[in-house]
Order: C-alpha cells, then sequence, then structure tokens
C-alpha cells in the first residue's frame, strides 16, 4: 500500500516541478520581467524582481494547497484583485506583442483609425466581463 502512495507523491511532485518549470520559462521568454524592470528604470534590481516572482509562485502554491485564510476585508481584496488584473493583463499583452496580433487583425479589418478607441473598448469590456462574472455569476 505504502508503494502506491509513494508513487503518487512522486508524480505529484514531478508534475508540479515541470509545470513550476514551464510556467517560469513562459515568464522568461515572453520578457514580462525584463519590461517591467526596462520601463521602470529599475534594471539594477533584476535579481530582486526574479527572487519575488519565484517567491510568489511559492506562496501562491502553499496558499492553494493549504487555503490559508487572512481576514482583511474589502480594501485589501480590491487591492489584490488590482494588482492581480494588472498582471493577467501584463500576460495578455506580452502575449499579442509577442505573436504580433494586433498589426494582424488592424491590416485584415482594415482598421487604419481608432486604435485608441478599440484598445480603449476591448480594456472596458473585459472590466466589465469580470465585474459581471464575480458580482453576479459567483
Amino acid at each position: 500500500m505504502w508503494i502506491k502512495y509513494l508513487f503518487l507523491i512522486l508524480c505529484g511532485l514531478g508534475a508540479g516541478a515541470g509545470l513550476a518549470g514551464g510556467f517560469f520559462a513562459l515568464i522568461i521568454a515572453l520578457g514580462i520581467i525584463s519590461r517591467f524592470a526596462h520601463q521602470t528604470k529599475t534594471a539594477s534590481h533584476i535579481l530582486l524582481y526574479e527572487d519575488m516572482v519565484a517567491l510568489g509562485g511559492c506562496v501562491g502554491t502553499f496558499w492553494y494547497l493549504y487555503e490559508w485564510k487572512i481576514p482583511v476585508g474589502w480594501p485589501w481584496l480590491f487591492l489584490y484583485g488590482s494588482f492581480a488584473g494588472i498582471f493577467v493583463g501584463a500576460w495578455a499583452m506580452a502575449l499579442t506583442e509577442i505573436i504580433d496580433t494586433i498589426p494582424i487583425f488592424m491590416r485584415r479589418v482594415y482598421l487604419r483609425k481608432g486604435l485608441i478607441a478599440a484598445v480603449w473598448a476591448l480594456a472596458l469590456g473585459h472590466t466589465f466581463g469580470a465585474l459581471i462574472y464575480y458580482f453576479i455569476v459567483v
């Protein structure tokens, strides 16, 4: 019986390590950390950025596994949601930049003017969709 549990533990650890390695490799390949450091003119602290990303991954994993509860109230939830949204938005923009989605879309729909309005429409649509999901559906 203990061999079965040992096998499950090894499979879980191996899958988790593989997934985490792939996730952090994607973050590095997209250049999110280096772009943030360049944009904020804090490239001298790039090792701190990398350490904080790794620490965030570890804390997030333990938070998910052990279902930690932190009773901090709505203001902190709003702050966390804002930063999580910024992070996901940065991911989405990095992916679209890597695969050149916006220029291809502009050529396909013959969009010559109004790009700023299109970007605002996408951002507001995502924002309202998320608010509807979290306040009505969930």
